[in-house]
């Protein structure tokens, strides 16, 4: 016994339809995530203003159910390669004790799938479990705003590159 008393603590459904081409792969969702239910709740998170940016709409003035309704229309799903973890805060460095979700299920999740794209680098750390699904990979910059490395103008060329490539976006 370490003397933690963080406890274990339960990811996000997935918010994938069977139409999605492009699934977004966090590593596992933050505090403000977690207490709001939503994937990329944080109000500095990038996410959602990314998403709106490459469509040309507010996605993040929208109400979640709304947001997840547009990605789903659009071929995109959302997971994370962890179903539930010990940390504490929200850094991706303090997850211990991760367990995996099923990304083997992603096929059967979403027959017309065409990539996994990994959100950041802890993310892209199960690169090695969805690259069997025999669907091209990628590993985008993280939009977490522990991120600040990268501008968001940078961030969202990668973005729109891969989302490009999957006819995500015209």
């Amino acid at each position: 016994m370490t003397g933690r008393t963080d406890a274990l603590l339960q990811g996000l459904p997935p918010a994938i339809g069977r139409g999605a081409r492009l699934v977004v792969l966090g590593s596992f969702p933050g505090a403000a995530s977690l207490a709001a239910g939503q994937y990329y709740a944080h109000p500095r998170n990038q996410f959602w203003p990314l998403l709106g940016a490459l469509w040309g709409i507010d996605l993040a003035a929208w109400p979640y159910a709304r947001r997840l309704a547009e990605l789903k229309s659009r071929g995109l799903g959302l997971w994370d390669v962890y179903a539930a973890c010990r940390r504490e805060g929200s850094l991706d460095s303090a997850i211990r004790e991760a367990e995996p979700n099923d990304l083997a299920s992603l096929r059967r999740r979403a027959p017309a799938l065409e990539a996994v794209a990994h959100n950041g680098g802890e993310s892209a750390r199960s690169a090695r479990l969805t690259a069997v699904l025999g669907v091209a990979v990628h590993r985008l910059p993280s939009t977490s705003p522990a991120n600040a490395g990268w501008s968001f103008e940078r961030k969202l060329a990668a973005w729109r590159a891969v989302f490009t490539q999957h006819g995500l976006i015209a």
